[in-house]
Parts: structure tokens; C-alpha cells; sequence
């Protein structure tokens, strides 16, 4: 939802700030006052073409800016964060055209692509008029309308999933068709890889083993000296610390009968001479262990080489390397025996194919059942917008081959007045009647394209009465679901308005400028009045417009 629009230097805007709310906000004013221009500011923010002459006369730059609630756009918030741009819950949206030729685009304080804005704000925003950015102009787009009309994405995720399956078997097919060559050098790369390996016979955990071992190898002697020296001073040498801490412990065992307060300390003295006895006898036994033979030493340095040497090759450890092992081994057991690689994959693929026919079939039963009852529920509520004799429908074309998205294409065919022939909509169908059929389409499929944000401009073209009432209606029930921006000069339209923009044209200081007023109250009467009587404002008119918005209010809530 568009909470926010800033506009500077654009066109005969000088500077514009306006907020939006959430239901149906209506645009009025007079002709020439600026409506269109304000629908041009949001669709460069669409991405649409910037032009120079869009600068307003004496300015370098125009700028325009909006901000979006995301709190109900989960899909814009994970892409954000995947173009690891900021997520605060808000995307604030800039975009700068200069004379100078170099334009810019902003997303939450981050300079992006044109392509990435389009991504993001496609998902955000679509305007129905005449602009780049028609919905219903983008034939690719159709299918998708339809496939959310009828509640088809789980069937249609099921197909593409069956689609990726053949794909897949495909290229495996093709790769081994194609590549000979490149399999036999491949052959031999695995072959060698796996020979090398297989000859040093590596062992989970061996080259942890080996370098603990070569530590010690490489301080023997002094590990020796300290562990012999210690057997030495502790027990074995003449006047050895045990020796002494025997003749100590004596001595006060003796005089423990003289006086009692020297049996603790005679009891302490004991055990620590037991103690350190037991680290004697330790010392004498690991200095009796230790090897000093050099060509162990040269044995672990030569083996730790080796496997050092593959673990910069292939992986950083051994237990990666045993793994990378059986994955040459289960690829050269794929690669030698072609033929039945090949047999196995055509096997697979016709499998695959059949079971993408079978999807395939039902999935198109499905959308031509749902095109039938689209086209009838599009016509019922074009009946109601001054479109009464327009024959709405979708036609499916059945691929040569299955693609992506289905075994057909499809795309939108109108014929407005009896007698016409059914002409592609996109090639047709004038702007204010692409907004007519847009309104239908949503009314018929609210959830159609997912978009939450809906610009209607021209959608009163050529009508009036009952059919423009039938309009403003139909927008405003859309209001309670979607936010709805809609320019018209029709007061039948805009008297359903949730919230009512006047858009008008003043000068200041010799130059002409746009502002835009949030009306309420006898402000909106007036402007209701004067898109009755025109310029002279009577008490007639203003009894009129008060009427046709208490009118409205009723009708909804009715």
C-alpha cells in the first residue's frame, strides 16, 4: 500500500506531498489541473520511461518518492533481503531523472537497477490507463489472472514440478548425446583421481593421528630427559626428593607420641610421598616407551605429506575425501557403462513425458472450464459499466511442445460492440475500457494478480448516469479489500470515495503549480458541486452533491 508520495520538479509540480490511506481515494479537479500528471510521477516509479521534458522549467532534476507498507508483502520482503537491501517493514522508493542523462534509483537508501525496481514494485503497484504498465497489455500475464480465478496454483505447481522432472532428464540425455568427447576426458580425470586416492588408502581420522605422533617424534629428547630426569630426582638419585620425604615422615610419626598436633601433618606428608612415588614409577615407564628411532619420524613426515597433498586437491579433510572418493567411484560406474545410462534416462523420460501429458491434460480441462465461467462473470459485471453488448473471452492455443506454464497459451480476446470480431484485448481495447474490463476482472477474481494497490485512470471514459454510479460502486467494494487510487471527473464516481483528493492548478509567483487537498467535509460538497454544475456553484448543486454522498454511503451499506 502507498502511504506516501513526494514529487519535486516535475512537470508543472513544484513540490508535492500527499498521503494515502488504505480503501478508495479518489482524484478530482479540473481539466488540465494535473491528474495525469500525478499517474505519470507513480508510473516512473514502476519503472516506466523517463523522459528529460518531464523537468520542471529552471530544475536540473525532478525527483518522485514513495513509501509502501509491507506489512502484508511477505514475497517484496524476502526478495529484499535476497538484494540484501534493508527491511524495516516500509520500502521507500526514489527516483531521480536529470537532464544531465544520469538517472538514478533508489530503494531504502540503496542505489538499484531500473530492472530491480521493476521487479519489486510490479508486485506492489499496477496502474490500469494508458501506460506502459497496463496489466492486461502484458499477454503473458493472463494465464496467471485465469490460474488465480480458479484456484488452479496447486495443480499448476504440480505440473511444473513434473515439468522440472523432464527438463531435467532432457539435459542429462543431451549431455551425454552431445559430449562424448568430453566423457572420455572425463573418464580419465576420475579414473586418475581415484587411482591416487585409492593408492594412498586414507584413513578417517589418520592424519589427526599422525600429527600428534609427529609431535612427539620431533621433541623426543627432550620429553625423554624431562621424564627420566624426573624418575631420577624424585625416587631413583641418591638423595631423591621421595628419599628425604620418607626420612621426613619418620621423624614426625616418631614425635607424634610426644606431642599429638603433629600427626595431621605426619598423615599429609605420607600420602604426598605416595603420590609422588606413583609419579615416579609413571615417569620410569613413559621414558621406557618413547622411540627414538629417525626413520619413524621420516615415515609419518613422508605419509602426512601425502595426505596433505590429496586434501589440497580434493577436500579439505579425510572424512571429505572418503566421501569425494565414492562420489568418482559411483561417476565412473555411471560414466563406463553409457548404454545403460542412456537406456535408464529414456526410460525415465518417457515416464516423465506420460506423466506430464497426464497433468498436463487435466490441468488444461481445468482452464478451459475456468475461461467459460471467467468470460461469463466478466461479461455480467461489464454490463453493469457501460459495456452491455462486449463479448469478454479467453482463448487457449494448445503448444507444439508443453512449456513452462501449461501445454497452452492463453490471452484475452474482446469484442466491445455487436457485430465486431473478437480482437486481442491488448490491441483493441481503449484505455478507459482496459480499466472497465481490469475492474471486472477484479471484482471476478480479487486475488488475480496479487497485487494489493490498484491505480484506475480513465475508467470513466465515455460513460455516465447509472453506468458511472455502477462504477464508483464497484470500486468502492474493491476499496475493502485493496487500496484503490482512482482519477475521474465523474461526481456519480467519486462519491463513493473513502477519502476525496482535489487536485488543483495555482499560480504562484508568476508560475504555475499543482497542489493536492485532502477534502472533508463542505470541502468535498463544493468540489462534488462543482463536477456537477461546472464552474457556477449553486445551492442547488450543493444539495445535489450532498445527496449523491449520503446516497452512496447507503448504497454500500446496503
Amino acid at each position: 500500500m502507498i502511504t506516501d508520495l513526494i514529487i519535486k520538479n516535475f512537470a508543472i509540480i513544484d513540490s508535492l506531498h500527499v498521503s494515502f490511506a488504505a480503501g478508495f481515494n479518489v482524484l478530482t479537479g479540473e481539466t488540465g489541473a494535473g491528474k495525469s500528471i500525478i499517474i505519470d510521477a507513480v508510473n516512473l516509479l514502476l519503472g516506466g520511461r523517463a523522459r528529460g521534458d518531464v523537468i520542471r522549467t529552471g530544475a536540473e532534476e525532478a525527483t518522485v518518492e514513495a513509501v509502501f507498507d509491507l506489512q502484508a508483502e511477505s514475497w517484496v520482503r524476502q526478495r529484499l533481503l535476497e538484494l540484501d537491501l534493508e527491511d524495516s517493514g516500509e520500502l521507500l522508493v526514489r527516483r531521480v531523472v536529470a537532464r544531465s542523462g544520469k538517472n538514478r534509483v533508489f530503494i531504502n537508501g540503496s542505489l538499484v537497477t531500473l530492472a530491480q525496481l521493476r521487479e519489486l514494485t510490479s508486485r506492489l503497484v499496477n496502474i490500469y490507463g494508458q501506460h506502459e504498465h497496463q496489466h492486461l497489455q502484458r499477454t503473458e500475464t493472463h494465464l496467471e489472472l485465469l490460474d488465480n480465478f480458479a484456484g488452479l496454483k496447486p495443480q499448476l505447481a504440480a505440473y511444473q514440478e513434473v515439468f522440472q522432472q523432464q527438463r531435467q532428464l532432457q539435459q542429462r540425455l543431451q549431455a551425454l548425446d552431445t559430449a562424448e568427447r568430453e566423457r572420455q576426458q572425463r573418464l580419465d580425470m576420475l579414473a586418475f583421481q581415484q587411482q591416487e586416492i585409492a593408492s594412498a588408502k586414507p584413513i578417517a581420522g589418520e592424519d589427526v593421528e599422525l600429527e600428534q605422533e609427529r609431535a612427539l617424534l620431533q621433541h623426543a629428547e627432550k620429553l625423554a630427559a624431562a621424564s627420566s630426569g624426573g624418575y631420577q630426582n624424585l625416587y631413583a638419585g641418591q638423595g631423591a626428593v621421595c628419599e628425604r620425604l620418607g626420612e621426613l615422615a619418620e621423624q614426625l610419626e616418631a614425635l607424634q607420641q610426644i606431642d599429638p598436633q603433629l600427626s595431621p601433618l605426619a598423615t599429609t606428608l605420607r600420602n604426598s610421598l605416595y603420590e609422588l612415588e606413583d609419579v615416579a614409577a609413571q615417569l620410569r615407564d613413559y621414558a621406557d616407551k618413547l622411540d627414538f628411532e629417525p626413520q619413524r619420524q621420516q615415515q609419518v613426515e613422508e605419509r602426512l605429506a601425502v595426505l596433505t597433498g590429496l586434501k589440497r586437491k580434493y577436500a579439505p579433510s579425510i572424512e571429505e575425501l572418503l566421501t569425494y572418493q565414492e562420489q568418482i567411484e559411483a561417476e565412473l560406474a555411471e560414466l563406463s557403462d553409457v548404454e545403460g545410462l542412456r537406456a535408464k534416462l529414456e526410460k525415465q523420460l518417457t515416464e516423465s513425458s506420460a506423466a506430464l501429458r497426464g497433468v498436463g491434460e487435466e490441468l488444461s480441462h481445468l482452464r478451459q472450464q475456468a475461461a467459460e465461467l471467467l468470460a461469463k462473470t466478466v461479461e455480467g459485471e461489464l454490463a453493469a459499466l457501460a459495456m452491455p453488448k462486449a463479448r469478454f473471452s479467453m482463448r487457449l492455443e494448445s503448444l507444439a511442445e508443453p512449456a513452462a506454464d501449461g501445454m497452452e497459451k492463453g490471452e484475452f480476446y474482446l469484442a466491445a460492440n455487436p457485430g465486431e470480431k473478437a480482437q486481442p484485448l491488448a490491441r483493441v481495447a481503449s484505455g478507459g475500457e482496459l480499466s472497465r474490463i481490469m475492474l471486472a476482472l477484479k471484482r471476478s477474481a480479487p486475488e488475480g494478480d496479487g497485487v494489493r494497490t490498484l491505480i484506475f485512470d480513465e475508467v470513466d471514459a465515455g460513460i455516465g448516469g447509472e453506468a458511472a454510479t455502477a462504477v464508483g460502486e464497484k470500486i468502492s467494494r474493491l476499496g475493502g479489500e485493496f487500496q484503490v487510487l482512482c482519477v475521474t471527473h465523474l461526481p456519480q464516481v467519486a462519491a463513493f470515495a473513502s477519502h476525496h483528493y482535489q487536485v488543483a492548478k495555482d499560480e504562484v509567483d508568476g508560475r504555475t503549480t499543482t497542489r493536492l487537498f485532502l477534502l472533508e467535509g463542505d470541502q468535498r460538497v463544493t468540489e462534488m458541486a462543482r463536477m456537477l454544475g461546472g464552474a457556477q456553484i449553486s445551492e442547488r448543486t450543493l444539495e445535489h452533491a450532498r445527496e449523491l454522498i449520503v446516497g452512496s454511503t447507503a448504497r454500500i451499506a446496503g
